[in-house]
């Protein structure tokens, strides 16, 4: 039987196929959000995410394009994600 998928999972898993990051690092934060009253049982997740597809990118912008790619999961089980939206070249200084 297999175990069901998780949503650190289908996050990285989004990530990966839509923004081909170069480093991917998801961490689950929801135990500190507990009780968090308008979190209606979402997850709270931080994700840091390395991409050529940020490059030309204001961090408005590329947090938006994390969104847009998350947006399946906000529906169903994800309420909130801090995030670090890094370039190669940002990153590897």
């Amino acid at each position: 039987m297999s175990q069901p998928v998780s949503t650190a999972a289908r996050i990285e898993s989004l990530l990966q196929q839509r923004l081909l990051p170069v480093h991917l690092e998801v961490r689950d934060d929801s135990a500190a959000h507990a009780g968090h009253a308008s979190a209606g049982g979402k997850g709270h997740f931080r994700v840091r995410i390395v991409s050529t597809c940020f490059a030309g990118l204001r961090p408005l912008q590329r947090h938006r394009l994390v969104n847009e790619v998350l947006s399946p999961l906000f529906a169903t089980e994800l309420h909130a994600v801090a995030m670090e939206t890094l370039t190669p070249d940002e990153f590897f200084k």
